[in-house]
């Protein structure tokens, strides 16, 4: 079953999370100090000793979101495509006790085993767009994550910055050790 993954989300709300942006914001959405809701644009990339399959397949696994991304509570497949190029999502997420509960609908479209993009269908986002771009190299995987996001509610960015700096590390390396464990251990 595929659904955003773990690792997807922690990088969604390490951006949703993040100070600054470079870029200009969408239309209707504004930039500034911590009394304005941010326009939001973050990047990843994490080399993974396992194959673009192995990744492709904890990316796209709602039980491996439920197991790894701290705080969502709930993962549903609403909708699949009839050759699996798309996927409507919902997930709830309950980070913490100071940021609100976020339920949203996202809709996944696949290029398999190559790219994943992730556009906010409706939900407590305003704007969400992302992406997982996996490209082979040998028995490593690297992976490319971009996003950009407009939460539908202010948060204070320094608060974002704690959880970021804490979170998104420990995610990150749990979603490597993860892939790689199931491949056996690096050479």
């Amino acid at each position: 079953m595929r659904a955003l993954s773990y690792l997807s989300f922690a990088l969604l709300l390490a951006g949703w999370l993040t100070a600054t942006s470079s870029a200009a914001p969408p239309p209707g959405a504004t930039q500034g100090d911590d009394t304005d809701v941010a326009f939001v644009q973050a990047s990843a990339t994490i080399r993974v000793h396992a194959r673009r399959e192995t990744v492709w397949a904890l990316l796209t696994s709602c039980r491996a979101a439920l197991e790894l991304v701290p705080g969502l509570k709930e993962c549903q497949v609403l909708d699949t495509a009839p050759d699996g190029s798309w996927q409507l999502i919902r997930q709830v997420m309950d980070y913490s006790w100071y940021v609100p509960k976020l339920t949203y609908v996202l809709r996944d479209t696949y290029a398999y085993p190559a790219r994943i993009l992730i556009e906010r269908d409706s939900g407590d986002m305003r704007t969400l767009k992302a992406s997982w771009d996996l490209e082979a190299d040998g028995e490593y995987t690297l992976l490319r994550y971009s996003l950009e996001i407009t939460p539908g509610f202010w948060v204070p960015r320094w608060l974002v910055r704690i959880a970021l700096k804490h979170d998104l590390p420990k995610t990150l390396r749990t979603f490597r050790a993860r892939a790689e464990s199931s491949v056996g251990p690096p050479k």
